[in-house]
């Protein structure tokens, strides 16, 4: 009598399914409150928050289980949208933080695309709204 088993198991992932899916929305990273005061984006295994500063951003890297993620050997650049395109080059600078300067504008329209290649060769995305009220930056 494996079918039933089968069954009843299938129809409880297929229940369960869009709730893991709406685990990582955007929106509901949003409503989130950060470790660092900045927007939460998943990309692939992990999330990236993004932290805006007077021409400074910080990335910080953790797991889905906001566990820490080494920055040592990832590299990238932030795409800021706002104004102006502003290509901000990104470097580890701490444990789990990367961290790079350029000129840029806050505004409430502001967009960023992050773009991020690890030590394994995977490049991850992740794109940003931090001038949304619901995106801190």
């Amino acid at each position: 009598m494996k079918a039933p088993t089968t069954v009843l198991l299938a129809l409880a992932l297929a229940l369960a399914a869009p709730a893991l899916a709406l685990a990582h929305d955007d929106a509901t990273l949003d409503a989130m409150e950060t470790p660092n005061g900045g927007q939460v984006r998943m990309a692939g295994p992990y999330h990236f928050e993004l932290v805006l500063a007077d021409n400074e951003v910080s990335i910080y890297l953790t797991d889905h289980d906001d566990v820490p993620v080494p920055s040592e050997g990832v590299g990238g650049h932030l795409i800021v949208l706002s104004g102006e395109r502003s290509r901000i080059a990104v470097a580890p600078v701490g444990d789990n933080r990367l961290a790079g300067r350029g000129t840029f504008e806050r505004s409430p329209d502001m967009k960023a695309v992050l773009s991020l290649t690890f030590p394994d060769g995977e490049t991850w995305q992740a794109r940003f709204t931090p001038g949304n009220p619901g995106g801190q930056g």
